[in-house]
């Protein structure tokens, strides 16, 4: 019994690796020289995110270019009016061509660890931020009147078809006024100037374009997402591009565009760190989102793309005179759990902790953030998320001690009566159910779990999981530094080795957590496994270093430490003397059970 409760265990964490691996984005191949002619755009005036190339402008084209199944990056003309709004979070930088958000510089997140310049949210874009996709008169070709600036807004006025007058306020709250300062407040009031009705019709907001942050982003968190009050969407980059899938499961076709219909209390764009999530005063009615090929230069792989929506907004009937208000708030800034969670809609959901299926089954929505707390609590005691992450890990093993000792010790006595039960095997090898009774009172009387095998891995699993979904999200740790790691969200890569016409990189946190498994994996006692079953125990190490090899060191820190504790805590277990004996085995080999699995009655 204990060898298939410890298969089952070793089954289950090896589909958990082997399912996040396979969505896991793969290492993509070099980009191949350009060619002259396609020298990509650059956005006029914008600082480029860190990793995109700059070049001169292109002339102004209209959003959303269509280039087969992907949009391409758009410019505003040269006459175009550049208003800076701005706090001690953010640079907003809105144009008058769209009546919108050109780009959002992110005063306090540096595109580059040791520069000045910052990140900046929308610098090679398909659209402006919030400008309407498709509008004749309204869209990003569109000339808007600045109306009225000051420090804190700016308004601006159109009129579409000389039917349609629309006017456009955005507002950044300044140091001491209410609001939060990565959030922009817009309201856009639509009226008729005709003399005829208009129709309810439906209307597009561009909620900008999100791109890889850097070298190290795999795009598995670049996407487009939306929240119905009960559940959120997640839309990848990857939906769109297709692919082979795995072993040719899940295989699709390349799509020009993905719409997703539905009740929208919210929508985002959104990389690994930071996002930009709109949400309109009445709830809209879905996104449509595209890939938008930032880097033109490159062949068709994912690093070239990043990822924009549309949100679809509905407009009421006018009749001639009337009017009516599309409010809403725009957030811009990073992915900070603490902060998004005093939202009023529940945005903190763009943080994606359950975003996947393991993730879900294993609960990362609800372990994320509390490990994420525990997190900022000791990082706010110590000021070092390298000790916070050793110290909330620490606090964990702590919390679960009964249980892994309990685990740890049926493990040990589990190791003991593996000759009783070889016995007992031998005897009913022809008769399954008298052998599970007898297996069952041999465990009943040496005190042995028989899912002791499969606890330890229960009960880790979660946590792991959770600090993976947090540490990989989250932009609390992103450039945060430990000993020689300067990274904790990015490998700790200290030279590459080049091996087979590649330059592999040498990460020390992964090869250091694969010592400690094996290491540990030494020093418990195992029960007595067949070939097959040992194979799959030396292979779990390897697999540990394979999942976490590309990851953040602050996944390996995190398990390395663990390791540690358990090692500590397994040695001392085995040298603790054994104050329960096991009974003592009947005469003639097999403990005194009968055929029928039921003690003889006493005479």
């Amino acid at each position: 019994m204990d060898k298939k409760n410890t298969t089952i265990g070793v089954l289950l964490l090896i589909a958990a690796f082997a399912g996040m691996i396979w969505f896991r984005p793969q290492p993509q191949p070099r980009p191949v020289a350009p060619v002259p002619a396609a020298t990509p755009p650059a956005v006029e005036g914008a600082t480029p995110a860190a990793g995109q190339p700059t070049s001169a402008p292109l002339p102004a084209a209209a959003p959303l270019v269509a280039h087969g199944l992907y949009a391409l990056p758009t410019v505003a003309p040269a006459q175009a009016r550049v208003i800076t709004l701005a706090n001690a979070e953010l640079q907003v930088a809105l144009t008058d061509f769209g009546g919108a958000i050109r780009d959002v510089a992110l005063l306090k997140h540096p595109a580059v660890k040791g520069e000045p310049a910052p990140y900046v949210f929308n610098a090679v874009h398909a659209a402006p931020m919030l400008s309407f996709t498709g509008v004749p008169g309204l869209d990003a070709v569109a000339q808007w009147e600045v109306v009225e600036q000051t420090p804190g807004h700016v308004t601006f006025r159109a009129v579409a078809d000389g039917r349609l007058e629309v006017t456009r306020t955005f507002t950044l709250p300044q140091p001491g006024q209410p609001g939060d300062p990565y959030r922009i407040q817009v309201a856009t009031t639509v009226r008729n100037v005709s003399a005829t009705a208009l129709g309810a019709q439906r209307l597009s907001l561009n909620l900008g374009t999100a791109t890889l942050v850097d070298k190290n982003d795999t795009g598995m968190y670049l996407n487009a997402a939306t929240w119905d009050g009960e559940d959120a969407e997640y839309i990848s980059r990857d939906k769109l591009s297709g692919g082979s899938g795995f072993l040719g499961i899940g295989a699709s076709e390349p799509k020009a565009y993905h719409e997703q219909p539905a009740k929208a209390l919210w929508g985002a764009v959104k990389n690994q760190f930071f996002a930009a999530i709109f949400t309109p005063d009445q709830p809209g009615s879905g996104l449509v989102v595209r890939r938008v090929k930032v880097q033109p230069m490159l062949p068709d792989v994912p690093t070239a793309f990043g990822i924009t929506a549309d949100f679809n907004v509905d407009l009421p009937r006018l009749e001639p005179g009337a009017a009516a208000t599309l409010g809403g708030k725009l957030y811009v800034g990073p992915k900070e759990y603490a902060r998004l969670k005093t939202f009023e809609h529940s945005e903190h959901h763009a943080m994606e902790f359950d975003g996947y299926f393991f993730n879900r089954i294993f609960f990362a929505g609800f372990f994320a953030p509390l490990l994420l707390t525990l997190l900022n609590w000791f990082h706010g005691f110590f000021g070092n998320w390298g000790w916070a992450i050793i110290f909330t890990t620490l606090l964990l093993k702590t919390v679960t001690l009964p249980l892994t000792l309990s685990a740890a010790k049926s493990s040990k006595r589990m190791a003991k009566i593996q000759p009783r039960l070889k016995e007992i095997n031998e005897k009913y090898s022809d008769n399954p159910q008298k052998k599970q009774k007898a297996t069952l009172e041999l465990f009943k009387e040496a005190k042995v779990n028989p899912v002791g095998g499969c606890l330890p891995i229960l009960i880790t699993m979660p946590f792991f999981i959770g600090f993976f979904a947090m540490l990989q999200t989250s932009s609390d740790l992103r450039f945060a530094e430990w000993f020689w790691i300067k990274d904790l969200a990015s490998p700790d890569t200290v030279a590459t080795i080049p091996l087979f016409g590649f330059n592999f990189p040498l990460n020390i946190m992964p090869i250091l957590m694969g010592i400690s498994s094996i290491v540990q994996m030494h020093i418990m006692p195992m029960p007595s496994m067949d070939n097959m079953q040992a194979k799959m125990m030396k292979l779990m190490p390897i697999l540990f270093v394979v999942f976490c090899y590309g990851f953040g060191s602050g996944l390996a820190l995190y398990w390395t430490v663990s390791n540690l504790f358990t090692i500590g805590q397994q040695i001392i277990i085995n040298r603790m003397p054994d104050d329960d004996p096991l009974p003592a085995p009947a005469a003639g080999g097999v403990k005194n059970v009968t055929p029928s699995g039921k003690r003889p009655k006493r005479k």
